[in-house]
């Protein structure tokens, strides 16, 4: 905090008083680093009797200089604007410093931000980030992201960050799949980050193959160390070689309207993701009602890891948003071999309880040459409601998922993982109803509930239809047993298969997940372990052809399926 001298009665010798004298008279500055807990903040706020003012320095570090009669108006209205801090908003000037200035200072007071109402903010590529700690509210300003010219790719424009500081608990040597509970000392509830360096999970299969991830895993304690078993740990950990806890906010951070325009970069085509982004890093925030757009892509560019980021945090909702997918380039992958990259619009990591209501995009989300818009890792509990998103997508892993009420364009539905997977009063336009990840073993250890949805193969181009797709010869280690879904539940589904081949036979439960398996002779050295179950009630086809169990009648033999009325 910026700490003001009360009065020099405070001081009660005569040399106190002039030594307070010759302070005042040649130095006059007070100064306070706003290096705020948990953020990337370096800010050095001044209050002279100065105006109010925000400069850098040959660090390119921010000074800023609030007079006391500003900072006593800005107390008194519980609130900061961009311009009170220098920014024009003309849509010309890089307001970016001014920007972060105002935030810095905020978060210093505990102060709302507001964007000067009809404004429009050039944000250049000047590496600098704004620290947002308390409510902000763009409304109907615009801010225009240049990323022609950028310093620093992986600078997020926004960090929402909590002013709470992470710890390593003590105490906490291994742990167990569903364990309930660790016994380590907490402030209070907490997110809890574990990693065993020692074991290789993810082990990527394909075009970008890898070897693989540390075992991660993310969960949610109380205080007492009581896991909530809603998002329960998914691993057994022999040994825990790395602990992070993260505090988790007790207060609900605000981040309302905002028009964003990213004029897209024209870097060469290759994996060297920019995150010119508004990144979530705290618990419990809320965006509501943002919209971002993209202009200026061409035949070349690099990706992009989320416009809106979420990482290592809890129960964060994005609701009333409209979003945009980025057009997709190709370049070559580890294999060797030419591959199209993703690039995203909404990236998710180690994180749980996130929701996305009544969200969209600008662009037609069966339109193949955008990619989809949603990229995640490591997440538990990933909600769809009432959203129109060319994809859902999860790489390494979601334990549980619901997509509702919403509707899923050309890359559909994408995901490995465990726990409860529900779609429900949905239409999904996907190659599968449900694809599971073949680069990741295409696993499920859990169950799959599908209800009430209308399901338009390839988004009625003609192909033969299969509701669960996916792949796994049983001869790759993915650093885990792969499992498909132990029960599939089917209700109320009508699959408009109209579109269909001449040689049509009908839908598919299953795709051929292993054409090479169709007999006892075949050998997995890493088996693939197969549904055991699949309930079928009021299943219609568009084509009138019954629904059938696969292509590959001997590797889901031992399928039953039970069909209900």
């Amino acid at each position: 905090m910026i700490n003001f001298f009360e009065s020099d009665n405070y001081y009660n010798t005569p040399m106190m008083k002039y030594v307070l004298l010759f302070f005042f008279l040649f130095s006059s500055v007070i100064v306070s680093r706003a290096q705020t807990k948990g953020s990337l903040e370096n800010v050095a706020i001044t209050s002279t009797k100065k105006k109010t003012k925000v400069s850098t320095n040959e660090n390119g570090e921010l000074h800023v200089n609030v007079s006391p009669k500003d900072a006593a108006k800005f107390k008194a209205a519980g609130l900061v604007r961009y311009s009170d801090f220098g920014a024009k908003g003309d849509g010309k000037t890089d307001d970016i410093d001014a920007i972060a200035a105002a935030h810095a200072f905020a978060n210093q007071h505990g102060l709302r931000v507001k964007a000067d109402e009809e404004a429009t903010y050039y944000i250049g590529g000047k590496e600098r980030t704004a620290i947002i700690q308390t409510d902000t509210d763009f409304g109907t300003a615009a801010f225009i992201i240049d990323d022609t010219e950028v310093q620093n790719i992986r600078a997020s424009i926004f960090l929402v960050s909590s002013s709470l500081d992470p710890f390593n608990p003590e105490g906490v040597a291994s742990l167990k799949r569903n364990q309930e509970k660790i016994d380590t000392a907490l402030p209070g509830a907490c997110l809890i980050t574990v990693t065993d360096s020692n074991v290789k999970r993810y082990i990527r299969y394909g075009l970008n193959q890898n070897n693989g991830s540390a075992q991660t895993d993310i969960f949610v304690v109380d205080k007492n160390g009581n896991v909530d078993m809603d998002a329960p740990i998914i691993w057994d950990f022999d040994q825990v070689t790395e602990i992070t806890a993260l505090p988790i906010d007790e207060q609900t951070l605000n981040i309302t309207g905002g028009r964003f325009t990213t004029i897209a970069n024209q870097a060469e085509s290759k994996y060297n993701y920019h995150s010119r982004n508004i990144a979530i890093k705290r618990s419990n925030v809320v965006v509501d009602g943002l919209e971002h757009r993209i202009t200026g892509e061409g035949d070349h560019g690099a990706p992009y890891s989320g416009f809106i980021t979420i990482r290592d945090c809890a129960n964060v909702i994005v609701k009333n948003t409209i979003l945009t997918g980025h057009k997709t380039y190709r370049t070559i992958g580890s294999a060797g071999k030419p591959v199209s990259m993703g690039s995203y619009d909404i990236s998710v990591g180690r994180a749980v309880n996130i929701s996305f209501i009544n969200c969209s995009q600008t662009n037609d989300i069966n339109d193949r040459t955008y990619w989809g818009i949603i990229g995640s890792n490591y997440c538990k509990n990933l909600l769809y409601d009432n959203c129109t998103f060319s994809r859902f997508d999860a790489h390494m892993g979601v334990a549980n998922a619901t997509l509702r009420n919403s509707t899923l364009g050309h890359m559909g539905i994408n995901a490995i993982g465990s726990g409860v997977f529900t779609v429900e009063n949905s239409t999904i336009y996907g190659r599968t109803l449900i694809n599971l990840r073949s680069d990741y073993g295409s696993t499920w250890r859990g169950e799959f509930i599908i209800r009430n949805c209308v399901f338009v193969p390839a988004g009625g181009s003609t192909t033969s239809a299969s509701l669960i797709g996916g792949s796994n010869s049983g001869q790759h280690d993915f650093g885990y047993t792969c499992y498909m879904p132990e029960k599939i539940t089917i209700e109320n589904l009508r699959i408009d298969d109209s579109n269909h081949p001449e040689d049509y036979e009908g839908p598919a439960i299953f795709g051929n997940f292993n054409p090479e398996m169709t007999g006892d002779s075949y050998q997995e050295k890493f088996p693939y372990i197969t549904t055991k179950k699949v309930i079928l009630r009021n299943v219609t086809t568009a084509s009138g052809k019954d629904l059938r169990l696969s292509d590959n009648s001997f590797m889901f033999k031992d399928v039953k399926v039970n069909v209900e009325k």
